[in-house]
């Protein structure tokens, strides 16, 4: 059974940054593509970033590109995603999501409150 916890959410200041954590428990977590997504209040959830499982490729939604990082340190069976320059727009409850092909495991969520 493979788990994902999120943390590092919270309130900050537009321009502000945080850095979101995922971390897995059970699995093989090297072997999985990690996504972020996040859910902004009364809309649908949307893809944010992806890594491929060795890193070798990153993928961003354009609204983040520039501003947001995502990476990974599988020794640590944790994904990153490095969010700076923080704008009110950014406000979601943002989940990681992971598997071989296709996003099967799930993170509860960690939300993120950006104030202008």
């Amino acid at each position: 059974q493979v788990q994902l916890r999120e943390s590092g959410g919270g309130l900050v200041q537009a321009g502000d940054s945080l850095r979101l954590s995922c971390t897995a428990s059970g699995g093989s977590f090297s072997m999985y593509r990690m996504a972020w997504y996040r859910q902004a209040p009364g809309k649908e959830r949307v893809f944010v970033a992806a890594i491929t499982r060795n890193s070798g490729n990153t993928y961003y939604v354009d609204s983040v590109k520039g501003r947001f990082t995502i990476s990974r340190d599988n020794a640590k069976k944790t994904v990153y995603l490095q969010m700076n320059s923080l704008k009110p727009e950014d406000t979601a409850v943002y989940y990681c999501a992971g598997g071989i092909t296709s996003d099967t495991y799930w993170g509860q969520g960690t939300q993120v409150t950006v104030s202008s």
